[in-house]
């Protein structure tokens, strides 16, 4: 599961428990991104909260698929094999479109997305490979860029929050060794209620 101790559902107690009945799935399952928090409950809860906010609450206005896409093509440039599997399958289900889903995993591996994507989409997402790989070039004109193809300073934040985010959990996963499931890849909290972190 990872290279620290993990404390499984079954074993769980006290402030964890109830952090895990929030955000189990189908029999009892944790996502291990979300059990190797267990020795620190208060960091699990964090994580949940920047995690639903920043990626399915119903106040952004970038679609879905589209925050889903970012997330999953920033964990490939950040080696996590395992939250490109997690958030492709994301992807995926909010695309509802398998063949713009198959372009776009083509287009990852070619990094051509002149075809799959808007101009406004591919400004986007050359904004957040820069967070990713370079964010030390950032300087207000990039922003000033954004603006011109069409972004607006609130879809800015937007992204910029996904890809600081999955930087993060990135780090999370490769730097503790956490492990892939071998079921229930993909699951995430789709309800539009912000309090609401079932794995469905």
């Amino acid at each position: 599961m990872g290279w620290i101790h993990v404390i499984a559902y079954n074993n769980a107690t006290g402030k964890l428990k109830k952090l895990y009945d929030r955000i189990k799935g189908p029999n009892n399952s944790i996502d291990h991104v979300l059990s190797i928090h267990s020795l620190r409950p208060h960091s699990l809860q964090g994580h949940m909260m920047l995690y639903k906010n920043v990626l399915h609450h119903p106040d952004n206005h970038l679609p879905k698929w589209y925050l889903e896409f970012l997330g999953t093509y920033v964990s490939r440039l950040n080696n996590c094999d395992y939250c490109e599997k997690h958030h492709s399958v994301g992807l995926r289900n909010n695309l509802n479109d398998d063949e713009k889903y198959e372009s776009l995993k083509k287009a990852m591996i070619s990094e051509d997305f002149s075809v799959v994507l808007t101009p406004k989409e591919i400004a986007g997402l050359h904004y957040a490979v820069q967070l990713t790989n370079s964010h030390r070039t950032i300087i207000k004109n990039d922003i000033e860029i954004l603006r011109e193809m069409g972004l607006s300073d609130g879809e800015i934040l937007e992204i910029n929050q996904v890809a600081c985010y999955f930087n993060y959990v990135n780090r999370v996963v490769v730097g503790l060794g956490v492990e892939i499931e071998k079921d229930n890849i993909g699951l995430s909290p789709q309800s539009s209620d912000s309090d609401d972190w079932s794995h469905k």
